[in-house]
């Protein structure tokens, strides 16, 4: 008699080729999961800004006046009548584009050259340790700490004409001018709108350009030193040349802050700015919500847009032209 003998199922290891899928989709997982988390900003930001500018770039095509405000979809198609309209410089709205640009640029390239200027200067300053740093630190920051309005409101104030603290120091105390000035009307009120925008901007450059020099090795300086190299040979040897990538950027952000700045000539002139500081973000806004002619507002601002578009792709690419020929 004979017995079979049973014998029990052997489970044999997963091979290779079962655990590769797994590992796929452990991997795709590890993958993904960043952009899932990036999602939600993502659409924030397409909500917030891209479907904004991509109405007001169909609102530049159309001829959108205050007639057809309630459903600014029914406006009649204008093609490129409010392009020709805004930089056709022997017309009225030419003209008063291109000087509003021009006004914008001096404003701009002083603006960002004087913030650059004194927070590099306060940065050294403060690389050096004394008794006291830490406050006087915490107090250069305060401007950029303070909400816009706040402090832009304070100097509308200082600026009065009558008893404003400026005209009380220069004419009453220091006996520098004549008479009193009026600095938030006439030709004035470039110098007024650029001291605003300069002292309430420099301590970001500060900030930036402190945050540059803690990279910099001290060795550098003390060899320098040790070498005979004053002050000044190691700004231009050292402190300039480490800081140029700092620098690229901070100046750029700068140049697109103040070239874009609405809220500190609103604040400080009002609805309708003096001709001397007209900046173009002000008069697109006089363009749109006081002509209401949206149409030509939105044009004005698209035209804004393509220039810093062509400006921002310039300078990246003079930079990072000059920092290939720099490591080479």
């Amino acid at each position: 008699m004979t017995t079979t003998a049973f014998k029990e199922p052997v489970t044999q290891a997963p091979s290779g080729a079962a655990r590769a899928p797994r590992r796929r989709a452990g991997r795709l997982r590890r993958v993904s999961l960043p952009y899932l988390l990036l999602l939600p900003a993502l659409l924030l930001e397409l909500l917030v800004h891209l479907v904004p500018m991509v109405i007001g770039i169909v609102m530049s095509f159309k001829e959108l006046t205050q007639f057809y405000i309630r459903d600014w979809g029914t406006a009649p198609w204008s093609g490129l009548g409010n392009y020709k309209v805004s930089v056709d410089f022997d017309a009225p709205v030419g003209q008063a584009l291109l000087h509003s640009f021009f006004v914008t640029v001096g404003f701009t390239l002083l603006s960002v050259g004087l913030c650059w200027l004194i927070g590099t200067a306060a940065a050294l300053f403060m690389q050096d340790t004394f008794r006291g740093r830490g406050l006087l630190r915490a107090l250069f920051l305060v401007p950029y700490a303070l909400p816009v309005y706040a402090a832009v409101i304070t100097w509308v104030f200082m600026f009065q004409h009558d008893n404003g603290l400026v005209n009380h120091v220069l004419h009453d105390q220091l006996h520098l001018t004549g008479k009193p000035s009026f600095w938030l009307i006439g030709d004035n009120s470039f110098y007024a709108l650029l001291t605003v925008s300069v002292w309430k901007g420099w301590p970001f450059a500060f900030l930036i350009v402190m945050a540059g020099l803690q990279n910099i090795p001290r060795e550098l300086y003390e060899a320098a030193a040790l070498d005979g190299a004053g002050m000044w040979q190691q700004i231009r040897r050292i402190t300039l040349p480490s800081l140029r990538p700092v620098n690229q950027v901070l100046v750029l952000v700068l140049f697109l802050w103040t070239f874009n700045d609405f809220n500190t000539p609103y604040v400080l002139f009002g609805r309708s700015a003096p001709e001397a500081a007209d900046l173009i973000s002000v008069h697109i806004y006089q363009a749109s919500f006081v002509t209401w002619n949206f149409g030509t507002g939105s044009a004005m601002s698209v035209l804004l847009l393509l220039f810093l578009l062509v400006v921002t792709g310039a300078y990246l690419l003079f930079t990072s032209r000059g920092r290939r020929a720099a490591d080479v």
